[in-house]
């Protein structure tokens, strides 16, 4: 399911899917869905083996397009995650084939869980990891409240959350949030040889493998997934999200006092 947003291309059996939406290849409902469908169609195709999910330009993706909703105040969140995010972080683990996740530059938001839900990363040395979502008053999504911590320990996981600060590339590799990092330049060619090497290997008991890491370590994710957009419910209608959201539009400071 090409659409002008995502682009796909099946090469000696890994797809390799780019997020194209320039400038920071920010999701719209549809291209979420887009997307998911994408995941669920590679688990039915034979002559998919291993799934390569990079964006184009100098971001991986900044998230939601936050314009996509409007000044209306009456959108429901939790419809909104049900909808888009939560299908597809489950599509993406419940895919019983690699995902590789090529970190093209800074990836924030939802696209954080995005990419987090990928069973491997190789990101770029420009590459930075922003948790985002305090950044406009929301709470995490997209299981990043459980990859995150899960990847790199709850403390560095807090902090993340709490600061806004980005993870640097270097410091992604150190704790564990990506297994390799290489000089910008290299890493389209790299990631491809990487899926081509796992494209030539067991997939089928490598699918078995990642069954058996969703039920040791993550067994839990359709209800983290699920009491997230509880409280992103509940988030969104607070006075922190408006004026988290107004300071972005307006390029300023929140004031949360």
């Amino acid at each position: 399911m090409e659409t002008d947003t995502i682009q796909i291309q099946n090469d000696s059996g890994v797809l390799t899917i780019t997020l194209n939406r320039p400038k920071a290849n920010a999701f719209t409902t549809e291209m979420a869905k887009a997307l998911t469908k994408i995941f669920k169609d590679a688990g039915r195709d034979n002559d998919v083996r291993v799934v390569l999910l990079t964006g184009t330009g100098r971001m991986f993706s900044a998230g939601q397009d936050v314009s996509e909703f409007g000044d209306s105040g009456e959108r429901s969140f939790r419809a909104h995650l049900q909808a888009t995010y939560n299908p597809m972080i489950l599509a993406m683990r419940n895919l019983e084939k690699p995902i590789i996740g090529a970190i093209n530059g800074a990836v924030a938001g939802a696209s954080l869980g995005i990419a987090l839900a990928c069973d491997l990363r190789i990101a770029a040395d420009t590459a930075r990891f922003v948790v985002g979502f305090l950044g406009i008053g929301l709470a995490p999504d997209s299981a990043v409240s459980l990859l995150l911590p899960t990847l790199i320990g709850l403390g560095r996981a807090a902090e993340a959350v709490f600061t806004n600060d980005a993870i640097d590339a270097e410091n992604a590799l150190a704790w564990g949030l990506v297994n390799r990092v290489v000089p910008a330049d290299d890493l389209q060619a790299a990631a491809a040889e990487w899926a081509a090497t796992l494209a030539r290997g067991p997939i089928h008991a490598m699918g078995l493998a990642k069954r058996d890491f969703n039920r040791a370590v993550l067994p839990n994710v359709a209800e983290v997934l699920d009491y997230e957009a509880h409280n992103q419910e509940i988030a969104g209608k607070r006075a922190e999200h408006k004026e988290g959201v107004a300071a972005f539009r307006e390029k300023r400071e929140p004031n949360y006092s």
